[in-house]
C-alpha cells in the first residue's frame, strides 16, 4: 500500500469520534478526491475516451425538439408502423456492471437491442481484466454489432461506489462519449446488469415517436428531513476515486452548511433524459451544472440527487421533468437500502405496472426466461421486431437479416406503455413536477 493509501486508512479510522478545531486533516484527502473527480469528468468531456467497436469519426447532429406534447392513438398490434427517418426516435443506453456481471450485461444488451439505438457498456474496475476482455470480445465478435457499429465498451474502467460520486462521474463520462462519437439520438437511458425490459424496443420506440423530444423522465422530490441531514451535510471522501478496492465512504465529523443559491432534490438514480438536457449537464454553458457537480462530489448517494437538482433549478428544463423513472421496483417494508430481488411471483405485478423496465433481478432467474417468452417474443439473440426480416424456417434467426430500422411493429407492451403515459402526461400529474 502506498504512503497516501496508509494515510487515508489512518485518517478514515480517526474520523469517527474526533472533533476538529484547528486540525484540518480531512482537507487533504477531500481536495485530492475533488481534483481527481473533476479531472475524470474533464477527460470525458474533452475526448479522452476509447471505443471497442470502431474508430471512425462520426458526425454529431443537433436534435431539435418537437412542438407537440404527445398523442396516443389506438394501436393496431397486427400492423407495422413506419415513420419518416427524422421522426422515428433513437435511444442511447448505458449498461453498467461489476465483477461477475459480463454475461448479465450481454443478456440485458441483447434484450434492449435495436439497430436504430446506440449502446455503451461499462464494467467497473472491480471486475478482473479477463472478464472485461471477454465482454469486449463478445461485442466485437457479434456479427450484428460489428455490421451496425452501434455498440461500444468503455476501455477505461472506473471503480464505482453507489454512495459516492463515482457513479455520476462514470455516467457523465459515458454521456460525453455518446455525444462526441455516436450519431444523433434523442434520449439517454441508464441501466444496470440487474435491469431488464418488460416491452420490446419496437414497443418503446413506437410510443416514444409520439412524445415531445423535450420530456425527461426522472423521479424526484424535494430533499428534506433525515435525508437532508445525512446526505447533504456530512463531509465525505469516496475511496473509489483513488483506490483499487471498494470500501465504505470516509465521513468526517465536520458538517457543512446547505446551499442558499439552489434547492436540493432527490429521487431514483434510474433516468430517461433528453439529449438537450444531458448536453446542458456536460457543457454547462451558464456554469450551474459545474457548480452543482462540484457540490455533489461531497454528497452521500449523489446518483440520487445530481440530475434531479440540476433539472429542478433550471428554468429551461423544470417543466419538462416527469416524476417517474419508468421502472418497476419492489421494496421491502420498511424499505431497506436496496430494493428486493424480483422473482416469478412478481411477474403479474410487473406487467400490470405498465413500466417498460424493471429491477433488480437475480442472475439467470427463471422470471427472465418468462419475460423473454411472454413479453419480448425472444427466441434467439434479440427480441423480434419489424427490423428482423430474415426467415425463421428451420429455427433460423429472423434478426440475422436487417430491414428498415424506422419501421416498428408495436405489440401489447406498447398498449400498456400508452396507458402509463396518458397518466404521466395528465395535467394533474405534471403539476407536481419540481415542487417548490
Amino acid at each position: 500500500m502506498s504512503i497516501f493509501g496508509k494515510n487515508f486508512k489512518k485518517h478514515a479510522h480517526s474520523y469517527s469520534g474526533r472533533v476538529y478545531n484547528s486540525d484540518r486533516k480531512w482537507i487533504v484527502p477531500f481536495f485530492v478526491s475533488l481534483v481527481v473527480w473533476i479531472s475524470l469528468i474533464s477527460a470525458a468531456v474533452f475526448g479522452v475516451y476509447s471505443s471497442s467497436s470502431y474508430d471512425k469519426d462520426l458526425v454529431n447532429f443537433d436534435v431539435k425538439s418537437d412542438d407537440f406534447e404527445g398523442s396516443f392513438d389506438e394501436i393496431d398490434v397486427d400492423k407495422a408502423s413506419a415513420f419518416p427517418k427524422d421522426k422515428a426516435p433513437r435511444l442511447a443506453y448505458l449498461i453498467s456492471g461489476t465483477k461477475g456481471d459480463s454475461k448479465r450485461m450481454l443478456r440485458t444488451l441483447q434484450a434492449v437491442y435495436h439497430p436504430r439505438n446506440q449502446y455503451i457498456l461499462h464494467m467497473d474496475l472491480e471486475a478482473p481484466p479477463r472478464e472485461r476482455m471477454e465482454l469486449t470480445m463478445a461485442v466485437k465478435n457479434d456479427e450484428t454489432f460489428s455490421e451496425v457499429e452501434n455498440v461500444r465498451v468503455m476501455a477505461q474502467s472506473n471503480l464505482v461506489t453507489y454512495k459516492g460520486p463515482t457513479m455520476i462521474a462514470t455516467t457523465l463520462q459515458a454521456i460525453a462519449i455518446l455525444l462526441k462519437e455516436s450519431l444523433d439520438w434523442d434520449w439517454f437511458i441508464n441501466l444496470s446488469a440487474s435491469d431488464y425490459p418488460l416491452v420490446t424496443q419496437d414497443d418503446l420506440l413506437h410510443v416514444f415517436s409520439n412524445l415531445s423530444r423535450t420530456l425527461n423522465f426522472i423521479e424526484h422530490t424535494k430533499l428534506t428531513g433525515w435525508k437532508l441531514n445525512q446526505r447533504a451535510k456530512p463531509i465525505i471522501v469516496d475511496p473509489g476515486l483513488y483506490l483499487s478496492k471498494k470500501s465504505d465512504l470516509a465521513i468526517t465529523s465536520q458538517r457543512r452548511s446547505l446551499p442558499t443559491s439552489f434547492k436540493l432534490f432527490t429521487g431514483s438514480a434510474w433516468v430517461i433524459l433528453t439529449r438537450s438536457f444531458v448536453e446542458y449537464c456536460i457543457w454547462g454553458w451558464d456554469n450551474f451544472p459545474r457548480t452543482t457537480l462540484m457540490y455533489y462530489t461531497n454528497f452521500v448517494s449523489s446518483p440520487e440527487g445530481y440530475f434531479h437538482t440540476v433539472i429542478c433549478n433550471t428554468q429551461e428544463f423544470t417543466t419538462t421533468a416527469i416524476s417517474h423513472d419508468l421502472h418497476y421496483i419492489a421494496w421491502d417494508y420498511p424499505p431497506k437500502q436496496h430494493p428486493r430481488y424480483l422473482t416469478i411471483k412478481d411477474f403479474a405485478t410487473m406487467v400490470n405496472s405498465s413500466a417498460p423496465f424493471a429491477r433488480k433481478f437475480p442472475k439467470d432467474d427463471v422470471v427472465l426466461d418468462k419475460i423473454d417468452q411472454e413479453l419480448l417474443g425472444r427466441t434467439h439473440r434479440f427480441p423480434q421486431g419489424a427490423w428482423c426480416v430474415g426467415s425463421s424456417d428451420d429455427g433460423s434467426d429472423p434478426c440475422s437479416v436487417r430491414g428498415d430500422d424506422s419501421v416498428f411493429r408495436p405489440g401489447p407492451g406498447a398498449k400498456r406503455l400508452n396507458g402509463l403515459f396518458e397518466q404521466l402526461l395528465s395535467d394533474d400529474f405534471k403539476s407536481k413536477s419540481c415542487p417548490s
